[in-house]
């Protein structure tokens, strides 16, 4: 049985790190930090200056049951219920991928074309395909004020909560969330098609992390035999759905740039771009239609 946690703001802190370092977690301080703010309702700068602040019963109970999903295993923005990409809140839910950092390379990498586009048109047209959370077209709808966004995915439950991510961020507007299986819903034409798919060899989803493997969602990592069959889909399919000076952009695994490049080319894209992520891995490759 776990000890009593304390009922003071600094005390409190330290005996929720110590139980998760028990654990051998791996950052323990943080996730300690993150879920005891996060239900106590208190800030870093509190647990500063106010360690003698009192936690209430109710926020306690909260943190012991928190801290005991975590030492469990599951991720702590799981358990917080939302995470942060590109400086949004974004809330999580079962059926959606957990945004992670090395998705935020997407971003930055078509950004300076979707904000040249809408300068130029008036408007950038995007197509977000495995919306998930939402978390690329949001981002490029908060940086791109002219800029609208279709969010594609299978999951109704990851619809639906794209569809209130933009909803709170006010974005909800210029935010569209279409139930689809890749483009088959999909009508009209794109400036900028993007997306984070499947690309895990369905072999390979036992070997991942515990957190990814026991708590994303199958279907969101699920890339087929080899975990290259999104990318034949979009290859195959996106001539019809993109304007003619229009990009497509998508996060690969970190061995897969030869291989995703060549089913793009063969397709008749020309690689326009290879960016790597914060790890130095090549993380996103953006492609335009090759000159006949």
């Amino acid at each position: 049985m776990a000890d009593a946690l304390p009922a003071t703001l600094g005390p409190l802190l330290r005996a929720a790190r110590e139980r998760l370092a028990a654990a051998g977690l791996d950052d323990p301080a943080l996730d300690a930090r993150l879920i005891v703010e996060h239900f106590s309702g208190t800030t870093r700068t509190q647990a500063i200056a106010e360690p003698g602040q009192k936690v209430g019963s109710a926020a306690l109970s909260d943190i012991e049951a928190a801290l005991r999903r975590r030492v469990a295993g599951e991720p702590v923005h799981r358990i917080l219920g939302y995470r942060e990409f590109y400086g949004l809140r974004l809330s999580l839910s079962p059926e959606t991928l957990e945004p992670r950092p090395d998705t935020e390379t997407l971003v930055d990498a078509v950004l300076p074309f979707a904000r040249a586009t809408a300068d130029r048109l008036g408007e950038c047209r995007i197509l977000d395909l495995g919306t998930g959370t939402g978390a690329i077209a949001l981002a490029l709808l908060s940086a791109v004020p002219a800029a609208t966004a279709t969010g594609v995915d299978i999951s109704p439950d990851a619809l639906a909560t794209a569809a209130g991510n933009a909803r709170n961020l006010g974005l909800g507007g210029r935010f569209k969330a279409l139930h689809s299986n890749w483009f088959e819903k999909v009508s009209g034409r794109y400036h900028l098609i993007a997306s984070n798919p499947p690309y895990i060899p369905v072999g390979d989803i036992e070997n991942l992390q515990d957190e990814v493997r026991d708590f994303d969602p199958r279907q969101a990592l699920d890339g087929g035999a080899d975990g290259l069959d999104p990318y034949r889909f979009i290859a195959a399919e996106a001539v019809g759905f993109l304007e003619a000076q229009g990009k497509v952009a998508v996060e690969i695994g970190h061995t897969q740039k030869s291989d995703v490049t060549g089913i793009f080319a063969a397709a008749g894209y020309r690689l326009a771009g290879v960016h790597r992520d914060l790890g130095g891995n090549d993380r996103v490759l953006v492609f335009e239609r090759g000159t006949p």
